[in-house]
């Protein structure tokens, strides 16, 4: 089966870091990573999300060209899901929505993780229109842009393990990681505490399978 991860930033290191990822967890699926080359460099808040949506639309003749099975939006916000959606020859998830899920699954109560404060209100958003709001605990911001968390560190690390132990604090029983840059970042957290963190790319690149699985490889062909 083939699961294509749609970047919807301009940033080509954060489509090889979500790649690498989500090889790691599925290693049975063939993974490419695209890029929205005319993208903002990081989603950052929802006009930077309106910015994008164009781009990731362009991107769905060659998807359906290329024989994917499932197509995975690899930005936290689930940037144009709807919009891709319903234009999209075959299924389409967002790496939030596949991070919500696994942590609702796996903890009941979970809390988020993110960047900017900005980027809150389009996460509980998207929390509310997948009936995921009352399982999660809170969105914590821990003030770091995108493209730092990308580049991780060790006061990167610190400064998100601070936010966790927070949530944990709050009665989380689960921690997602909210943002694609933190994907190469979650061994390092989850050394950091006794709960489990979900890492958005790897839980997308399972459930994609799951879906070209229950669906059938090659039954998004039909329009």
């Amino acid at each position: 089966m083939k699961l294509i991860f749609m970047n919807p930033n301009s940033t080509e290191s954060m489509t090889r870091q979500v790649v690498e990822a989500a090889r790691a967890a599925a290693p049975e699926a063939e993974i490419l990573g695209w890029t929205n080359t005319g993208g903002p460099p990081a989603i950052e808040g929802p006009e930077h999300g309106r910015q994008a949506v164009a781009g990731l639309m362009a991107m769905l003749p060659a998807a359906r060209a290329a024989g994917a099975d499932v197509l995975v939006i690899a930005c936290f916000d689930d940037t144009g899901l709807g919009e891709l959606r319903a234009a999209a020859h075959c299924p389409v998830i967002g790496i939030g929505q596949a991070a919500y899920h696994m942590a609702a699954l796996v903890a009941g109560r979970f809390s988020v993780v993110t960047t900017l404060a900005v980027s809150v209100p389009v996460l509980e958003d998207n929390l509310g229109r997948y009936g995921l709001a009352t399982g999660c605990v809170s969105v914590r911001p821990s003030g770091l842009p995108v493209l730092a968390v990308e580049k991780g560190g060790a006061a990167v690390i610190a400064r998100l393990a601070e936010e966790m132990q927070a949530a944990r604090a709050e009665g989380a029983g689960a921690i997602a990681l909210g943002c694609a840059g933190m994907c190469g970042l979650r061994g390092a957290l989850a050394a950091l505490t006794d709960l489990p963190v979900i890492d958005g790319v790897a839980a997308a690149a399972n459930l994609g399978q799951a879906i070209a699985r229950t669906v059938g490889a090659g039954a998004g062909d039909a329009a």
